[in-house]
């Protein structure tokens, strides 16, 4: 599973030409899972272009709202629901920290979108919190929000350590590994049905380094940020994980 996280970026001209690029390199795969999240604005010119050319691609929406109605420029559930979309991103790092959005903000997001679509639910810790051994605590705080819920196999956690988002460092391979494993069991013992979720990684993936992460036992693929804008190197990461995929 490999999802493009475009975050506010983009312009029709970009998304033309990126997919001009993408489908030059892209090497498909029957079954594969690939999801874009564009800017909202920009979600039905994606679908369009993902139509005319035949691509089996997901969409999604890189956030929602808990609520509707007075709410100047937040996406609801509902709107989710009513374009057609796959999946939405909730608890990005830039969401808790631009938008100072809380476990109890985020936990009622994906009450709202569980139903809906497929939640992928981004965690992570800050580079200090790494130094002083605190990853563990600090992701298992973060899944507190996915407590008592049946998903039906309709949930992704995305690990993202802050402080590897585009600056272009990493966890080691194995430390990446490590805790994909935690996340795992976390959250298969606090789900009602005792699901084992997806788990994918994000923070500096490009197409020089995604191979060594997507041969992780426990890594199930990745959330790309940057190296998303560029679709010939988004069809190189999605091809590489499509080799390196048990």
């Amino acid at each position: 599973m490999i999802i493009a996280n475009w975050k506010c970026n983009g312009s029709k001209q970009m998304i033309s030409t990126w997919f001009a690029e993408f489908t030059e390199k892209y090497a498909s795969k029957e079954g594969s899972y690939i999801g874009i999240a564009p800017p909202m604005i920009y979600l039905e010119y994606v679908k369009r272009i993902i139509a005319e050319n035949s691509l089996e691609i997901k969409l999604g929406t890189q956030d929602l709202d808990a609520s509707n109605g007075a709410r100047t420029g937040a996406i609801s559930a509902e709107m989710i629901l009513d374009c057609e979309c796959n999946f939405s991103i909730v608890g990005h790092s830039e969401r808790r920290q631009y938008f100072d959005e809380k476990n109890s903000t985020i936990k009622e997001k994906i009450h709202k979108l569980i139903d809906v679509a497929t939640p992928i639910l981004c965690v992570g810790e800050t580079s200090e919190e790494n130094k002083n051994n605190l990853t563990e605590e600090v992701i298992s705080k973060q899944l507190e929000v996915l407590e008592g819920l049946n998903f039906q196999n309709k949930i992704v956690i995305a690990y993202e350590p802050v402080w590897a988002i585009g600056t272009g460092m990493t966890p080691s391979k194995e430390e990446i590994n490590e805790i994909h494993k935690f996340i795992k069991d976390v959250v298969q013992s606090s789900s009602i049905n005792s699901l084992r979720p997806r788990v994918l990684y994000g923070g500096s993936v490009n197409e020089e380094n995604c191979e060594n992460f997507f041969k992780s036992e426990f890594v199930d693929g990745a959330l790309i940020g940057g190296a998303s804008l560029d679709g010939s190197s988004f069809a190189k990461i999605v091809t590489s994980f499509n080799g390196s995929y048990k």
